[in-house]
Parts: structure tokens; C-alpha cells; sequence
């Protein structure tokens, strides 16, 4: 798994911005974190570079537990956490998303 850079904080500011819009592509719920979610979560950081996830956790330290969870096995970058919503960018090879500098 490649190490991926750290986002500054306009690259951070901008892709909030780019996903406003977007719906959580994927549920975590009842079930936690499983093989069939990561699987999930890839192919759609594939696809979209972008994607919110939507964390059902009881309490704040086991969605805080997911979300770090997600970040290790995805290699993604996390954008931000606000409430049960976590924005994720991973770029491709196809760079869809191009970041200011």
C-alpha cells in the first residue's frame, strides 16, 4: 500500500467544498466494519476519489475506532468527520479531482 501525501488545509477547504453535495455512498451499521464494507469502500474510492461514508456507532470513541480502521486498510485520506459522516479522498491513477496547489 502506497503512502499517500497530507492534505493541506486549502486542499482540505476545497474538497469539503467538492463534497457538499455528494450522498454517504456507503452504510456502516449494525454489522461494523466488514470485509464486504472495505470491499465496498474500494471500489468506490476507485471510482469516485471522493466519497462520504455513513458510520452508525453508539457512541463517538467506536465511530472514532471505524473511521481510523477505514483510513488504515483504504490508504485514503480523511477529509472530515461531522457527525456520523466521514468524507474520504484517495486520488487514481486517472487523477479526476485535480487539488490546488
Amino acid at each position: 500500500m502506497k503512502k499517500l501525501m497530507n492534505l493541506s488545509n486549502k486542499q482540505k477547504q476545497y474538497l469539503k467544498g467538492e463534497a457538499h453535495h455528494l450522498k454517504p455512498i456507503v452504510m456502516i451499521g449494525g454489522n461494523g466494519f466488514t470485509e464486504g464494507v472495505l470491499a465496498e469502500i474500494e471500489n468506490a474510492l476507485n471510482f469516485h476519489e471522493l466519497i462520504k461514508i455513513k458510520i452508525s456507532a453508539e457512541d463517538r470513541e467506536t465511530k472514532q475506532l471505524i473511521c481510523d480502521a477505514i483510513v488504515r486498510e483504504t490508504g485514503a485520506l480523511p477529509v472530515q468527520l461531522i457527525g456520523s459522516i466521514l468524507t474520504l479522498y484517495r486520488p487514481t491513477e486517472d487523477k479526476k479531482i485535480a487539488l490546488p496547489k
